[in-house]
């Protein structure tokens, strides 16, 4: 069997989230490491790669009595124990605590010495953002324009650069202020300087004045907006006070002979009206702009661009058919968002005639998707159309069928065929995987998860290999990731890598004797324990999510209790971040939801992310039954839709990871309308 990835099964945004939020905390501060020293985590056995040596114990221990050492300001004591360290990989982080003490006494030498020993480090990039406000703040210009580093991405640095070019004679600087200056937010004070001379040479125009006017105003920086007014001409001040009071109380829309002048500016605020006052009422919104648009000075971009807002908002609040006939009135609008929401409500109810003529008049782009076309021989065979374009239904479903993904699962099922299961791991020598091995930064985030820093680790983690220059090296260090047990980050940067067909790392199986205790505890099949753990937390035993979900199976914790109570367990909050209880009650809590909606894992999924409440109101919510492809389709929130399809996928694949088969969707579950 093979598979090809072309939508690849992942849950992106989930698997970025616990990434952002460990790159969203400070970085380490080795103040910080040494109090929490005592209460670190543990790597579980299982997960590491080979027994840790007694030269790196001690390395360890020498490095947490000099992190204590700066701690206490004891600077002999540090330096006594420096000579212990100079293999060990977190080196770098006591030399930057100590060099970021005294950056104001301007120790130049060292902080170049810094630089050269480490320049593609974490810490090197942390050290230069401090070392060049030390610089700005002493005047320093030259010296800042030496150290400055163009691909750095902070707008104050980047403020700062142009304020040393200035002071050394470069005028050329103010060439690129503007793009510094024309946004929606206000700058850090430190671009005051340079915007002040960039304005008194001559730079500012009514034009941009009147752009980031919008801008802000849209943003809701209103006190940025009147400032910005005040600096306009005369001329300009009425148009923009007047946008100004739409955003601020849309009702203005309803008295048309305030918008009266033909002019760019009153249709500008004639558009931001109607959008703002369609939030709360679409309908009267979609009826004002039925007057409004009669104005001959609109033109053809802007009609276009209020119609998709309006016609949003009408989806939004429920009035499909008023939004497809404001969608129909506009040729020119075709914004796929709008027209899948069409397609989908024209699905739901079961209007499959409305459902082609919307899904035709999609970009070219979105029709070829594995979705839509896949849903594009759905309706032809629904409607008896033999041929269009010179396919056939089936000729469309043979053409998703290649593809290793939902869609491509269905299409085989309606095709009568084998899944595309492609599992091609990618040549890779030895002496690649060795030279990733001993990356420094490779090195220095395997440390901090070895020591349970996974912040840190992450941190390292995604700093070394984002910049990893090729496909064959973001695959190597993902392999490196996924021996040491590091499932979560081995699956993110295979994903990074854009290689696809790597299946054993991109569908690890860990913790698989904890699974297999739990489905015969339940009687629940593996595959789909499997693929709940690897959307939820991309198997991280550790994942918190911001709303409270702990663990493997990301448990809220008054679920666990429950589900604890309801098996006779004893409970503790704590087990959610054990892999063998959390998977137990995971199970558990799965177990239950099949059985409320009688073994049926599209409704379980569904529930399992949503609530089970919120499905059942779903399946109350039409008179007619829906084939559960039609279901699944029109799930009303986006992530249940794109869970459920994951969740249902990723048992294929890990049915074929352990070595059997089953079907995408079972008999009864094909058989069933929802």
């Amino acid at each position: 069997m093979q598979v090809r990835c072309s939508f690849h099964l992942i849950s992106k945004s989930l698997l970025l989230s616990f990434v952002i939020c460990a790159l969203a905390q400070a970085a380490p501060d080795t103040k910080a490491k040494s109090k929490t020293a005592k209460t670190k985590k543990s790597i579980p056995v299982a997960s590491v790669e080979a027994p840790v040596s007694n030269a790196r114990k001690t390395e360890r221990s020498y490095y947490l009595a000099a992190q204590t050492a700066l701690e206490k300001k004891q600077f002999t004591r540090y330096k006594e124990l420096l000579p212990h360290l100079k293999n060990y990989p977190l080196l770098p982080y006591l030399e930057y605590q100590e060099l970021g003490e005294r950056l104001m006494a301007l120790p130049t030498k060292e902080v170049e010495q810094f630089f050269n020993r480490y320049p593609t480090s974490f810490s090197a990039e942390r050290l230069r953002h401090r070392w060049l406000r030390a610089l700005a703040i002493k005047e320093k210009w030259p010296e800042y324009r030496r150290f400055y580093d163009s691909n750095l991405t902070d707008p104050e640095l980047a403020c700062l650069n142009l304020r040393a070019r200035l002071a050394t004679g470069d005028k050329t600087a103010f060439k690129e202020v503007e793009a510094l200056w024309n946004i929606e937010k206000p700058q850090s004070a430190a671009c005051d300087p340079v915007f002040r001379d960039w304005k008194d040479a001559g730079y500012l125009t009514p034009a941009l004045l009147w752009n980031r006017h919008l801008k802000a105003v849209k943003a809701d920086e209103i006190s940025l907006a009147v400032s910005l007014l005040q600096e306009m001409p005369h001329t300009q001040q009425a148009p923009a006070l007047l946008y100004e009071n739409v955003a601020q109380n849309p009702r203005l829309i309803l008295q048309p002979e305030q918008f009266k002048t033909p002019t760019p500016e009153t249709r500008a605020s004639i558009a931001l009206g109607l959008e703002k006052y369609a939030e709360t009422n679409a309908v009267e919104a979609a009826e004002l702009w039925s007057s409004y648009s009669k104005r001959r000075d609109f033109t053809v971009h802007e009609k276009t661009h209020i119609a998709y807002a309006i016609a949003r908002q009408l989806i939004r609040q429920d009035h499909s058919q008023a939004a497809a006939e404001l969608v129909s009135a506009t040729p020119d609008l075709s914004h796929p968002e709008l027209l899948e929401a069409l397609i989908r409500e024209a699905l739901q109810q079961q209007d499959w005639e409305k459902a082609y003529s919307w899904l035709l008049r999609l970009p070219a782009e979105s029709q070829k998707t594995e979705r839509w076309a896949y849903w594009q021989a759905r309706i032809m065979e629904q409607l008896k159309i033999k041929e269009l374009n010179g396919k056939t239904p089936k000729d469309l479903y043979a053409g998703v069928a290649a593809t290793r993904s939902f869609y491509g699962f269905l299409a085989s099922d309606k095709l009568g065929i084998d899944y595309s299961l492609l599992d091609k791991p990618l040549p890779l020598s030895k002496e690649l995987m060795t030279k990733i091995e001993a990356e420094p930064g490779i090195q220095r985030a395997r440390e901090f998860y070895l020591l349970g820093e996974l912040a840190s680790a992450n941190r390292e983690w995604s700093f070394t290999t984002n910049r990893l220059p090729t496909t064959e090296e973001m695959v190597a260090a993902s392999r490196l990731a996924d021996r040491w047990g590091w499932y979560r980050q081995a699956i993110q940067t295979m994903q990074d890598s854009e290689y696809w067909d790597e299946l054993s790392i991109r569908f690890p199986i860990p913790f698989h004797e904890h699974v297999k205790a739990a489905s015969r505890q339940t009687s629940i099949d593996p595959h789909f324990v499997f693929a709940i753990a690897k959307q939820e937390s991309a198997f991280n035993s550790d994942a918190k999510s911001p709303v409270g979900a702990m663990g493997l199976m990301q448990l809220m914790p008054t679920t666990a209790k429950e589900t604890a109570k309801k098996a006779g367990l004893v409970y503790r909050p704590q087990d959610l971040l054990q892999a063998d209880k959390n998977i137990d009650l995971g199970s558990r809590y799965l177990n239950q939801l099949l059985g409320s909606f009688s073994g049926n894992r599209i409704l379980a999924a569904a529930a399992y992310n949503a609530g089970p409440s919120r499905v059942k109101k779903w399946m109350n919510k039409n008179d007619v039954k829906l084939p559960y492809d039609v279901w699944i389709e029109t799930i009303p929130y986006k992530e249940t839709r794109f869970y459920v399809q994951n969740v249902l996928s990723f048992a294929v694949i890990y049915a074929y990871r352990t070595g059997t088969k089953q079907p995408f969707i079972t008999p009864q579950e094909a058989a069933r309308e929802l």
